[in-house]
């Protein structure tokens, strides 16, 4: 049984949209306008097999009727495109002018061995007005309508095999090709399938609704004007353009040059993001080298693991190959919210897996750490503000999974006036700095004010953090290694994990401060430690002692780690 084709989808517009993010995978928007163009290399010829077979009809019909005539069109069509040819139904009339339909035609290359017909169209009907059109040259046609249109071709290896269909219609080097030009092809629900003979790799299936064709000549290019309805993430696409003229030594030659518009792409229909898309562009170029320029906009974006919306914007620049779907973005330009991302990459088709495998080159600044917290973490409000820079390695390979759950990011960062949106948090953070700085008195007064419930006075040191390190996200868990978290008075190296949930902190590290063991404490527990001092200083440190954060998001717990140091 021939693979039924499959729709082509939109599973890297994330990767296009928004780098840092799995809807990156989101990207793109360059991804559906293949389908147009590697479409276009053939449709034009199937119509115009169509006319040749009503021309040919026109030679018999004024002597045979019936079903003699049916199997001249059957033989004719044989012999001139070197094929096994199947027609269930054919009929012409002469009552206003020439009128030909059909159905059921189906072209099988007699070199070939394929379970499907390489051409094959359900329903096909074209009128020349007048007897006059049928001994023009070239002969002109106004309108073919073709509906359910099938194409499937072979391995690459095998195509050099097939018939050569010239835009007249022949078989190149036919005798008496019947020239035509034909003003319009209207087409309703076509799908092509290229097929491979490479172990493991999936044939590259599409699906397309409407394509109207104009001024189909030889030598000529192609307007056309094709509406798709994409279904992941399902949406409107609208493209007008030019195509060719087509180039049959070397398709990947062939000129193509369009504008498109996708709209009310709902995102929610790719697993794992959620947003309303809209997105404008242009592309140019040969059909294995296109030059795409767009945009998008999608003021809702989100992560479904979050579910706080974001506002994205990018605009970005691709170069894509019209003949296996790769694309190159170079780059995408984009603003989350107030945070500039800029990403560098690939999106290629991976052998033995549906879908495509994204990797790119991620850099984030000027940028706002609670953006990036707020589209990927539950918690509400995001953990932290503060200014943010980042350079990582993205990676999403396909499949079925989540996007937050098999996206893999490898990098290095830096947050400047760190700020905790947590009380007890920052809190602790402003006792820590004060403590370390040798203020034990006004740190009490902090502990104090937190506790008896005053939060504005408990945030009355407000002290900013720095911190930078590296870090690995995958399986929805952050790992921070190197981590370097300094405050006035405190420098602090920690390694840890943090889930996106808000409920895992687990950091353990060192913490050095300026002031001595006794200074960080009041009254008589000061005097009892100015023994220990010499014990606890360290490194050029006033003190060193190993620290822990721990707990959940909304009950961190900072303290000492001495039981952790020994293990």
């Amino acid at each position: 049984m021939p693979r039924a084709p499959r729709r082509i989808t939109q599973e890297t517009l994330p990767a296009l949209t928004h780098p840092t993010d799995p809807a990156a995978n989101s990207a793109p928007h360059p991804h559906e306008h293949r389908t147009l163009r590697i479409v276009l290399l053939v449709f034009c010829s199937v119509a115009l097999v169509v006319i040749a077979a009503g021309l040919i009809a026109g030679e018999i019909v004024l002597h045979r009727a019936g079903p003699i005539m049916k199997q001249k069109v059957i033989d004719t069509l044989s012999a001139r495109f070197d094929s096994r040819v199947e027609l269930d139904s054919f009929s012409v009339s002469l009552v206003k002018g020439f009128e030909v339909s059909g159905a059921g035609l189906k072209l099988y290359p007699n070199h070939l061995q394929m379970d499907a017909p390489l051409f094959a169209v359900d329903r096909f009907s074209f009128h020349a007005f007048g007897w006059r059109q049928l001994f023009r040259t070239p002969m002109f046609i106004n309108r073919v309508q073709v509906s359910g249109l099938s194409i499937h071709l072979p391995p690459k290896q095998q195509r050099s095999e097939l018939p050569h269909f010239d835009q007249s219609g022949a078989s190149s080097g036919s005798p008496g090709a019947i020239k035509i030009q034909v003003a319009e092809i209207d087409i309703d629900r076509a799908s092509l399938v290229l097929g491979t003979n490479k172990p493991g790799k999936v044939p590259l299936d599409f699906d397309i609704g409407k394509i109207r064709l104009t001024s189909v000549a030889p030598g000529r290019p192609m307007n056309f004007h094709a509406i798709l309805i994409n279904p992941k993430p399902v949406g409107n696409i609208d493209s007008t353009g030019q195509f060719g003229p087509f180039d049959a030594d070397d398709p990947g030659n062939t000129p193509v040059d369009g504008d498109y518009s996708f709209s009310h792409a709902d995102l929610s229909t790719i697993k794992g993001i959620g947003g309303m898309l809209e997105s404008t562009g242009h592309y140019a170029g040969q059909l294995d080298n296109i030059e795409v320029d767009g945009e998008t906009t999608t003021p809702d974006f989100h992560l479904t693991l979050a579910g706080h919306p974001v506002p994205l914007h990018t605009k970005f620049h691709a170069i894509v190959d019209g003949l296996n779907g790769d694309t190159h973005l170079q780059p995408v330009d984009a603003w989350l919210a107030q945070t500039h991302i800029v990403a560098r990459g690939d999106v290629v088709r991976v052998p033995g897996r549906p879908g495509h495998d994204i990797r790119l080159d991620v850099t984030v600044g000027p940028g706002r750490i609670q953006d990036l917290l707020q589209l990927a973490v539950k918690t509400e409000p995001p953990l932290m503000t503060g200014q943010a820079q980042l350079h990582t390695s993205f990676e999403l390979p396909p499949g079925p999974e989540s996007v937050t759950s098999k996206l893999q990011l490898n990098g290095s960062f830096t947050i400047s006036g760190a700020h905790f949106s947590n009380d007890k948090f920052q809190s602790a953070v402003d006792q820590l700095s004060l403590r370390g700085q040798g203020k034990a008195n006004e740190a009490n007064q902090e502990r104090s004010a937190l506790k008896d419930g005053n939060a504005d006075g408990a945030q009355a040191a407000d002290i900013g953090s720095e911190m930078h390190g590296d870090f690995l996200f995958l399986n929805d868990q952050l790992t921070v290694s190197g981590l370097d978290y300094q405050v006035p008075g405190a420098d602090i190296a920690m390694n840890g994990v943090y889930s996106l949930d808000g409920q895992t902190f687990d950091f353990h590290g060192v913490a050095r401060l300026q002031a001595k063991v006794s200074q960080l404490v009041t009254g008589w527990k000061s005097i009892l430690l100015k023994p220990v001092d010499p014990f606890f200083a360290k490194n050029g440190a006033g003190t060193q002692v190993p620290i822990a954060i721990t707990g959940t998001r909304s009950d961190p717990k900072i303290g000492l780690d001495f039981h952790h140091n020994r293990q």
